[in-house]
């Protein structure tokens, strides 16, 4: 196996060997003895956190709690959360590989007390665990606590009995120097920590300064544990004050903690990393030294199998933006450091598969997702090498025409000579922004090639656009971290929104904060009988006491309705919108009419009929998802939906369209249990009964202890807050309006019910009878048959013009359809002909087009001066598809210029002979637009 470096320091005998897992295990059994809760693990992806994109600690799924907006039913808990640190405040992705303890995931381990127990027992347990049950001797143990926590402090040196010399005091907070004071955020729960450090010997320290809390500066102190003691509240403005109760917050790295147990050099090597390290070794076929020579690499690739393992787990998939592209990132970058240990060949899976086993007994969902996280690793492991050879074949005929000299692999930057022919920075911008090539490979080839690339001027680029994208984000998260601030504001203030609209569509409340431009314009306390003065229509915000307005969530949009005077029926108010933006706070939004005043007393009425519309959708939902799970099978689990009253939308996993018996099957049983009137049924239990009923829950929604099962009776069971009929029989119709791919082994059905339904039955019957008239059929009935005549006298007429020596002699566009193929699930058709001129191929083109549906099409006219011409349909220009860039790509080849418009581009080249060529170049083109790629992380 792959072990630690020499060179450490000494082993201490005293500290005993211990497996990861029970490492892991004798935690949580430590602080169960003692009363705690075990709480599962919450995913990777923050249920009800917009803030977040990931779960970065272990109090993410307690924040609620922490702010006195959620109780529990216990005061104590205990769990082993995973985590994982790729952006905002804590960001470790460029640290991974390069220092000995960065992960982008880690598992948290923590114990909390909420109104509990506080700084005395934390302090005890902590120091009893790591010196009794691990066996951690004490005088190798640092501590440090906070300026002004003389509490703390007494009882590690009073108590514990810490020597003076093992104990270090930082942070100032009012002078900016946040060292051992820890806040969730500008307001809110906020306290002082104390820190425990392990020794790794003083033959490591570097100088005087080296004290606990230096770890950056001196490598003989590493941290392994964090007590936080949340005793104040930070308001918006003036002095913290004391919480109502205060609560204890741990945190400790298992990656850590195991490291200083197992006496490891690095996180990296102990038995959470070294198997996978084993298994590259193998793949590569690598001794122990070339480990050691390429620990950087077999590090990045070790943690980031880990992290893509995990996060597709959580149903994350790889795509261009948010979480979704953190993924895609975290996989290009361990493929390329695959290929700076010389691997060209897919080797992900095999990664993962060993994360997998390794990490199964303690998060059993990599075992029950173990297919879906491989194939996902695979397609976009393959996906991405494509994108490489594409980028690749443009580099080199870039590159080609600035130098006669022969390529020479593995020549490197540094080898070149004092005036090189350059790489023009824009030419490795366009394949990093296009295709997705990273600046690295692209250096790294060019040098191969003897050519250095312009880096400054592809900086510069790289530095202009992240700038475009960060201008409007940060006034973005300036607007959100200020409407955070007052929502938080009114939760501790007024408490929560009392929910009524699953019993009615009207009831009384009382108005509690009205805002207004990002402004709360009344202090409840203070002020709660001045009345805001408003222009008639005026954009607002209202929170009320009770309400029937369903807010947003759970895939179901939010209601729309009316707030009436409760004594005189006026309209006070036009709600468009209904949103629950932290906590349990409930905000109307819409237009504000004449004049309103926090206190006053008011009647909500939700819009009934847009409701029930909404309500049928969100029930065919539950129905279409278990349809489709009988139909293709259990892996086809939810990955997001939308519930409006027009329609449903729902997503899920898979590589590969529905055939049409398939989305028959589908719809003919969702239209049986609808025939079937089965009762609906909301049940509040608790999240252990759900998961024993076999309930579905799902990865981007939050669950407290208490859940809410939706059953459909005898058929389907699904955590769910949303609104729904009492029985299936409401839903109505049920027809299925579209399926396609929405990204890399994702795809999207949409569907209507209800009055949506029989419109659309009453559309197609009006477009049936259309076509039977302008065919000239007898009836609907005969239709099929009068179209196949039409379509055999157009094949006659066609064969006699090409018999006469007219035409180009091209394949009937219903033939050629046939042969399209499949780029990354959508459909791709590239065709080339002696067209007798533009005009023929772009009518051929349009024909083309009405039998393929939905793709993109590639056609060339073969001549002395051959041309391209690529369209684009709608729904791919709208993912980014564009046949502009597509053209440009297949251009050079054939050693011409061409552009155009994002749904269609043309060419003209010179060299017939390489038409063929162009062709491929557009659809590899195409492979790299729909993996979709956004500027590449720094090397590294």
């Amino acid at each position: 196996m792959s072990g630690p470096s020499n060179g450490g320091p000494p082993k201490d005998p005293r500290i005993r060997y211990l497996p990861s897992a029970e490492v892991r295990q004798r935690f949580l059994d430590f602080f169960t003895e003692r009363g705690h809760t075990v709480v599962p693990s919450a995913s990777l992806v923050p249920a009800g956190d917009q803030t977040l994109l990931f779960t970065n600690s272990g109090m993410v799924q307690f924040k609620d709690v922490l702010r006195g907006v959620e109780t529990r039913s216990y005061k104590r808990a205990v769990d082993a959360q995973r985590c994982l640190r790729v952006a905002g405040k804590h960001n470790d992705f460029e640290e991974v590989g390069r220092k000995p303890g960065s992960h982008t995931l880690f598992e948290m381990l923590g114990n909390w007390s909420f109104g509990d127990y506080f700084k005395r027992e934390a302090i005890h347990w902590a120091w009893e665990l790591l010196t009794e049950r691990f066996g951690i001797p004490g005088e190798r143990l640092g501590v440090t606590t906070y300026r002004d926590d003389e509490e703390a402090r007494a009882v590690w040196r009073d108590e514990i009995g810490v020597p003076a010399d093992r104990m270090a005091v930082w942070g100032d907070v009012d002078r900016g120097d946040d060292h051992n004071f820890w806040r969730m955020a500008d307001t809110g729960p906020c306290g002082p920590c104390s820190e425990i450090f392990f020794d790794r010997g003083p033959e490591l320290a570097e100088g005087p300064e080296c004290v606990p809390d230096h770890a950056d500066e001196c490598p003989r102190w590493r941290e392994i544990w964090n007590l936080v003691f949340m005793e104040f509240d930070q308001p918006a403005e003036g002095p913290r004050v004391p919480l109502p109760f205060k609560s204890v917050d741990t945190g400790m790295g298992l990656e850590r903690l195991t490291g200083v147990i197992q006496q490891a050099d690095t996180t990296y090597d102990t038995d959470l990393f070294t198997p996978i390290h084993d298994k590259m070794r193998e793949l590569l076929g690598h001794d122990p030294s070339a480990f050691e020579a390429e620990r950087f690499s077999y590090q990045v690739i070790a943690d980031h199998s880990r992290a893509m393992t995990f996060a597709i787990a959580d149903g994350v998939l790889p795509s261009n933006e948010g979480r979704g592209y953190v993924v895609r990132r975290i996989i290009r970058r361990a493929v390329r450091h695959g290929r700076l240990l010389g691997r060209t060949e897919p080797f992900l899976a095999e990664t993962s598969a060993v994360v997998i086993g390794l990490m199964q007994q303690a998060y059993p969902i990599l075992a029950e997702r173990r297919d879906a996280i491989l194939g996902t690793i695979v397609r976009e492991e393959g996906q991405f090498s494509r994108t490489l050879d594409s980028g690749t074949f443009q580099l080199e005929e870039a590159l080609i025409p600035l130098t006669g000299a022969d390529r020479v692999v593995g020549r490197r930057f540094e080898d070149l000579p004092d005036d090189p022919p350059t790489l023009p920075g824009e030419v490795a911008f366009r394949l990093h922004d296009t295709y997705g090539f990273p600046i690295d490979l692209t250096v790294e080839l060019a040098a191969e090639y003897g050519v250095r690339v312009d880096r400054a001027a592809f900086e510069e680029l790289l530095a202009e656009q992240r700038q475009r994208s960060r201008s409007g984000k940060k006034q973005d998260l300036a607007r959100q971290a200020q409407m955070t601030a007052i929502y938080d504001e009114i939760a501790r203030r007024a408490t929560e929104t009392t929910f009524v609209g699953y019993e009615t569509t009207s009831a009384a409340g009382t108005v509690v904060a009205i805002l207004r431009d990002g402004m709360e314009y009344q202090d409840l306390e203070a002020k709660p009988e001045v009345e805001l003065r408003a222009e008639a229509s005026a954009a607002a915000e209202l929170v009320l006491d009770a309400t029937p307005f369903y807010p947003e969530g759970g895939g179901q949009v939010g209601d729309q309705g009316v707030i009436r005077d409760a004594g005189t029926g006026e309209a006070l108010f036009t709600v468009t919108d209904t949103q629950r933006p932290m906590g349990g706070v409930i905000v109307h939004r819409g237009s504000l009419h004449g004049r309103i005043h926090v206190g006053q007393p008011v009647i909500a009425e939700v819009d009934p009929p847009r409701r029930a519309s909404t309500m049928r959708n969100h029930t065919g939902t539950h129905v279409l998802h278990r349809a489709l799970r009988n139909t293709i099978g259990e892996q086809a689990r939810q990955a997001g939906s939308l519930v409006t009253p027009d329609g449903l939308r729902f997503d899920y996993p898979g590589d590969r369209p529905l055939t049409d018996d398939e989305k028959r099957a589908i719809e003919g049983e969702v239209r049986g249990v609808v025939r079937d009137d089965r009762t609906v049924t909301p049940a509040f239990m608790t999240m252990a009964e759900a998961i024993e009923l076999g309930a579905d829950a799902f990865f981007d929604e939050k669950y407290g202890e208490q859940v809410r099962v939706v059953m459909v009776d005898g058929y389907s069971r699904e955590l769910c807050g949303g609104t729904h009929c009492r029985a299936t029989g409401q839903i109505g119709s049920f027809f299925i309006t579209g399926e396609r791919s929405i990204g890399s082994g994702m795809r999207r059905i949409e569907a209507v019910t209800g009055e949506a339904g029989d419109r659309l039955v009453a559309e197609r019957f009006a477009t049936l009878e259309r076509a039977t008239s302008a065919a000239g059929a007898r009836s609907a009935a005969s239709l099929p048959e009068r179209i196949e005549e039409l379509v055999a006298r157009v094949g006659e007429l066609e064969r006699r013009v090409r018999e006469t020596g007219g035409g180009s002699q091209a394949l009937r566009p219903a033939e050629l359809a046939q042969s399209a193929e499949s780029v990354d699930g959508t459909r791709f058709l590239a065709y080339a002909a002696p067209f007798a001129s533009m005009e023929e191929l772009k009518g051929y083109a349009r024909d083309l087009r009405g039998v393929l549906g939905d793709g993109v099409i590639a056609l060339a006219l073969e001549s002395d001066e051959p041309q391209l011409f690529v369209t684009v349909s709608d729904d791919l220009v709208r993912q980014g598809v564009s046949a502009g860039a597509l053209v440009q790509s297949g251009a050079p080849v054939f050693e011409g210029r061409g552009g155009g418009r994002p749904e269609m581009a043309q060419a003209r080249g010179t060299r017939r002979d390489r038409v063929p060529s162009a062709l491929e170049a557009i659809r590899q083109a195409l492979a790299a637009q729909l993996d979709a790629s956004v500027p590449d992380e720094p090397a590294g």
